[in-house]
């Protein structure tokens, strides 16, 4: 994968602008200022901060792809569910804009597939960017058909637009990408079409029936595994609240307990946790570490000062951060257990399983 050298010329252009625009916005909160001004520089200064964020991470990533460092971590993906996602977020970006897109599903109603979602949704980012830059309105449409393939799943991608003159190769005009969608797009087509390469995955360009052209792209999966036994807790399925910010990490968990046979319930952070706690319906709870509001570890201690049995349910820690050191300070404050993000789903099982036979529970069922 070649990268045009501008690209990450612009990238420090752009953190330089946003380290600039939270100076300014601090130094301006260093004066007196009226309330609603105050919080207008506070989230200024927030913005600019998730934006040098979100750079520095497609750059991180471009220098991984470039080294052939890039990781994907799959797991099983409800393919529907991937294609709303897309449908979301590409629906906020043309907010304003007088494009329309149109994004359909062509597949099992509950099919689901091994995948890195987010990954693969990288991938639809950079053909819909490359497909609608140039395109200053009318309509475009999206599709993910899905079919059999030797046992495996074909995921065949359609972006169809107004747009002629499309090619396949990376040595297209990201700066006319960039124009109309902003520095990350034209890093995430860059990025798209190497992780297509990497699922051994291929590009095509396919005349409309009537105006413009449509880039498609296919590439195989593996079909998830097979519904493992459920997990019981005395003579039900055991109900697992699921604890986590992010909708996204959230989603996976429940994917995961769902194919355990258990049922689920969310909740966004640890206030939330800690109230749907003291209902006492769960059998266990997930919870996530770095949470607002009230974190896992803070969650967990408030959890653990309710009476039994509620406040002897069993707590596994879901972070990314798994080194001795951390998982010692997760047991110290009462969790029973960590699984480390990804979740993989045969390891968050046996953590399941191995957490439900806990005396402590037991003990809590005979209070």
């Amino acid at each position: 994968m070649s990268v045009p050298d501008y690209l990450f010329e612009r990238v420090t252009q752009e953190i330089r602008q946003q380290m600039d625009c939270i100076l300014a916005l601090t130094t301006r909160l260093a004066s007196p200022l009226p309330a609603a001004d105050s919080r207008a520089c506070v989230e200024g200064v927030a913005a600019a901060a998730e934006t040098v964020r979100r750079i520095t991470a497609a750059s991180t990533d471009i220098r991984a792809a470039l080294s052939d460092a890039l990781t994907l971590t799959p797991g099983p993906v409800a393919l529907r569910d991937l294609v709303d996602r897309l449908d979301d977020r590409w629906r906020e970006r043309l907010t304003g804009s007088p494009l329309t897109l149109l994004v359909s599903y062509d597949g099992p109603p509950e099919g689901a597939a091994m995948l890195d979602a987010d990954r693969t949704l990288q991938v639809f980012d950079g053909f819909l960017a490359h497909a609608l830059s140039g395109v200053r309105q009318g309509a475009a449409e999206v599709m993910l058909r899905v079919r059999e393939n030797g046992g495996c799943l074909v995921l065949e991608g359609r972006v169809r637009s107004s747009r002629t003159g499309l090619r396949t190769d990376t040595e297209v005009d990201v700066r006319e990408i960039e124009d109309m969608f902003g520095l990350e797009a034209a890093m995430g087509f860059m990025l798209g079409r190497h992780i297509l390469r990497r699922l051994g995955g291929r590009a095509r360009i396919l005349q409309n029936p009537g105006q413009g052209e449509t880039l498609s792209f296919a590439f195989r999966a593996e079909r998830p595994p097979e519904r493992p036994a459920e997990v019981k807790s005395a003579d039900r399925a055991a109900h697992i609240l699921v604890v986590d910010d992010n909708a996204t990490n959230r989603m996976v968990a429940e994917t995961l307990c769902s194919m355990f046979g258990c049922t689920t319930e969310p909740a966004e952070d640890g206030e939330a946790a800690v109230e749907a706690a003291a209902t006492g319906r769960f059998d266990l709870i997930l919870m996530d570490i770095r949470m607002p509001r009230l974190d896992g570890v803070g969650a967990t201690r408030r959890i653990r000062a309710m009476p039994k049995p509620i406040g002897g349910i069993p707590i596994i820690a879901l972070t990314a951060n798994a080194d001795a050191d951390e998982t010692a300070s997760y047991l110290g404050a009462g969790m029973n257990g960590v699984v480390e993000k990804p979740m993989k789903p045969d390891q968050l099982l046996q953590v399941v399983r191995d957490t439900l036979a806990l005396p402590q529970l037991d003990a809590s069922a005979a209070a």
